[in-house]
């Protein structure tokens, strides 16, 4: 089935959340051919599939790979969703695993027939590292953001848990609602940081935050909910001791893109993977 699905993930709404296509089988799809696949649908990323070799009947494993309209992506977590939850369509509910470039990602679907089924992938191993004060610097005058206005509290550091983010906290939400950044200078600067976006943060309560995610290097302008990002967002906030190490943590994402979408982000002590979970649905 070359023929794209368009589902939308993080959102029970096709007018919410992030819109992916997807290729349910690739396996005759070069890399030329699956990028301009994933440029012509425009949306964020686009997941593309193929059956595990030697794949017998009742086995849910696959191989996953990701293009932005730009380039191919190591990882994208709405997209792993919306796959999840579309196979989960066709072959029932329960357990999948995926091989992506950059690991593998175990999938849960569950639901029930009538509503939106809701997935949870569980990250490949996080970690975080320190980001050079003048890349920081660099960051918010592509932003246009004094550097007052971030939140002390949150220390800028770059996050990986599948995919790289460089992490940077408002101080409120109305910095954050507030963004017109330099397109192509971001751009620079997250291809030499080799990052996948931006994560903009900014902390409503102890567990629930408000995150936007620039993604030029994509290029789009920004991604309306992003399951990588949160993934290592919640690598970052454990790693610097900002929540339990068990925590449950609710981000809203696209409100001020009009798009809204909310994921779930669970934290398990004793597990330094991360757990990103949220609904999908068909886009028609």
């Amino acid at each position: 089935m070359t023929n794209p699905l368009r589902y939308t993930a993080f959102a029970t709404s096709p007018a919410g959340g992030n819109p992916a296509g997807i290729v349910l089988d690739a396996s005759a799809l070069d890399d030329d051919t699956m990028l301009k696949i994933a440029a012509d649908l425009g949306y964020s990323e686009s997941a593309f599939v193929t059956p595990a070799q030697g794949q017998g009947q009742g086995d849910r494993t696959y191989h996953l790979r990701y293009f932005s309209p730009k380039a191919e992506v190591p990882f994208c977590g709405h997209a792993t969703v919306a796959t999840a939850v579309a196979l989960a369509e066709r072959h029932g509910t329960g357990d999948y695993l995926f091989h992506t470039p950059a690991g593998e990602v175990p999938v849960t679907v569950e639901g029930t027939p009538g509503s939106p089924l809701r997935a949870t992938l569980t990250s490949v191993a996080p970690h975080i590292e320190d980001v050079r004060d003048e890349d920081v610097t660099e960051a918010l005058a592509a932003l246009d953001w004094p550097a007052t206005d971030l939140d002390p509290a949150f220390p800028p550091r770059i996050a990986y848990a599948g995919a790289r983010h460089l992490v940077l906290a408002a101080r409120t939400r109305e910095r954050l609602a507030d963004l017109a950044y330099d397109f192509d200078r971001l751009a620079a600067l997250m291809h030499r940081l080799d990052l996948t976006t931006v994560q903009l943060v900014w902390r409503e309560s102890e567990f629930t935050f408000h995150v936007r995610d620039p993604f030029p290097v994509g290029g789009v302008v920004e991604d309306p909910a992003t399951g990588a990002a949160a993934a290592a967002f919640g690598a970052y906030l454990r790693a610097l001791d900002l929540v339990p190490a068990a925590s449950v943590l609710t981000l809203h994402q696209g409100t001020d893109m009009g798009r809204p979408g909310e994921l779930t982000v669970t934290l398990r002590e004793g597990d330094e993977r991360v757990r990103v979970s949220g609904a999908a649905v068909p886009i028609a």
